[in-house]
């Protein structure tokens, strides 16, 4: 094989990396803030939502397999796959709008659109993601280059996961700012009356306290007896020019400039349209850069029924099908409860963006060491030594307090650097099955290889939204109803803590069943190399 077919340039390598950035700004934005989104703004019960995302997750699985097919038969003069990623771009960023945006329904109306939505966004991430992932395989025919393309990948995976988790609850306080009247009225030393209203009618909005630690009771006992509980924020709708007063406790030299009164539905639908903007852009930058070389073998015609054949009996395709599902069922767990937790356990909402920034940024330095840690280990090995590694420490959050904010990053981020190798190296591995089925039987179904990567990764956060519902839902947990949230908070900390370690656990033992060590991989990736170079030299 000529070396041009396996080396590539470091822009090349970036402009693929842009667009699993951009693509990680819907998914990482749907799962690590739709369902607080769907709680606490739009107003749905929390089992409610851990259906919709498991129901939809599962249907999709028939559509990341259809479109598999789809791009394996897709022919242009751009190729297999990159045409999907320019054709999908602008949808993919209109429906992500669409999913945050919460208009004015019946309970009902609510569940029908957010069903409506969800699976739409679904079904065009899946027409986007499966080419951009199947793209990978067919850019370089080394398994090694490949895994330094995968690093670059989920480098850009994580920026583009730390600009939305990063920025997206500022974004939310600022598009949110409704520009209240506060008034502050000092009643002893931590205690306060404040009095609140505003010009214009608002839906939706949360009053607290900057740090989150005030607790809020409502200054008229007889008019909200059955809310009345105090917590670290209300909240409530308003009637323009209607004053609403509460009475704070818990923090001392209280000004207006700390009370925070935020419009939770057009703060996040603003915040959202803008990085959907960015989105569709990232995607072109993608679609221009990149350039695929690996194509079937030429004397390969298309049949279906001996692709799926080929697939079914594909042990490696078959090992990392369960683990992908596991693995993003641990990471989607951990993504889809830290807001909850940080609102609730911690009582700092916008704490929780400087947490996720710092993971993501201790993701990035995992990804990085991926390349160089697999050539050392083995890919097999390395997996199961970070799931092992992370899950542990990820279990030591279940000792920590409140007020053991350093503790809690610190085991987030050892936890987090160790799990960012996973995705890493499945991406990568999805090329080496697609590399071995062209071994074994002399036929490649790339698109339809990477199905798997898709599938797993969006069931396996189904089944992440179905725990986190069910878990809160066993324990009363309401978003809009603040005097369910001290009940709650036991199965927080465990969504947060051991139950995605037992997870980590079993995967890392399913990992053993892997059959593709790295000298096999060096003898497939060779032979493959010599059946190409004969291609070449025969036409």
């Amino acid at each position: 094989m000529n070396k041009q077919t396996n080396h590539l340039s470091i822009g090349e390598k970036l402009g693929y990396a842009l667009g699993d950035g951009a693509a990680n700004i819907a998914w990482r934005g749907v799962s690590t803030f739709l369902f607080v989104f769907y709680t606490d703004v739009f107003g749905i019960n929390p089992a409610a939502v851990g259906l919709l995302m498991l129901i939809a997750r599962f249907s999709d699985g028939v559509s990341d397999v259809v479109m598999g097919i789809i791009g394996d038969r897709t022919n242009s003069k751009y190729g297999k796959f990159r045409p999907w990623i320019l054709w999908s771009a602008i949808p993919l960023g209109v429906i992500l709008s669409l999913l945050f945006t919460s208009p004015d329904l019946s309970p009902t109306g609510k569940i029908i659109y957010a069903y409506t939505t969800y699976i739409l966004f679904t079904l065009i991430y899946t027409a986007n993601n499966i080419p951009y992932g199947a793209l990978m395989a067919v850019m370089t025919g080394d398994d090694k280059e490949r895994t330094s393309l995968g690093s670059y990948r989920m480098v850009g995976s994580f920026i583009g996961g730390m600009l939305v988790q990063g920025a997206l609850l500022f974004l939310v306080a600022y598009y949110g700012n409704i520009n209240p009247n506060i008034d502050v009225n000092k009643l002893d030393a931590q205690k306060y009356e404040i009095t609140v209203s505003a010009a214009q009618d608002v839906n939706n909005v949360k009053i607290s306290t900057k740090s989150g630690i005030a607790t809020f009771a409502w200054a008229d006992a007889k008019l909200h007896e059955t809310e009345n509980v105090p917590t670290q924020g209300k909240s409530f709708s308003m009637e323009g020019g209607k004053e609403y007063t509460f009475i704070v406790a818990g923090e001392e030299n209280l000004t207006k400039d700390v009370i925070s009164i935020v419009d939770q539905k057009r703060g996040y639908s603003y915040s959202i349209y803008v990085l959907s903007i960015v989105l569709a852009l990232a995607m072109f930058v993608t679609f221009f850069t990149t350039k695929e070389r690996v194509a079937p073998p030429k004397s390969q015609k298309t049949n279906l029924m001996k692709d799926f054949k080929d697939l079914i009996r594909n042990r490696p395709w078959l090992v990392l099908l369960i683990i992908g599902l596991l693995f993003n069922v641990y990471n989607s767990i951990k993504q889809g409860i830290v807001v909850i937790y940080f609102t609730h356990f911690l009582h700092n909402q916008l704490l929780a963006a400087s947490y996720m920034v710092a993971l993501l940024i201790a993701s990035i330095g995992g990804a990085m060491v991926t390349a160089a840690l697999s050539k050392r280990l083995g890919k097999r090995n390395l997996f199961i030594y970070a799931l092992i590694f992370s899950g542990a420490v990820n279990a030591l959050l279940a000792l920590c307090g409140p007020d053991n904010i350093g503790r809690i990053f610190t085991i987030g981020i050892i936890s987090e650097f160790a799990a960012a190798i996973f995705p890493t190296l499945f991406f990568a591995m999805l090329g080496d099955a697609a590399d071995y089925s062209e071994f074994k039987n002399g036929r490649r179904a790339t698109g339809l290889v990477y199905s798997a990567g898709s599938f797993a990764t969006k069931f396996g956060g189904g089944i992440a939204g179905a725990i986190i519902g069910y878990v809160l839902a066993a324990f009363h947990y309401n978003g809009q109803d603040t005097s369910t949230i001290p009940g709650a908070v036991p199965g927080i900390v465990m969504l947060m803590s051991w139950i995605p370690t037992i997870i980590a656990v079993i995967t890392a033992g399913l990992m053993t069943m892997y059959p593709l060590n790295q000298k096999k991989m060096d003898e497939i990736t060779i032979e493959l190399g010599n059946r190409r170079l004969k291609e070449l030299e025969a036409i």
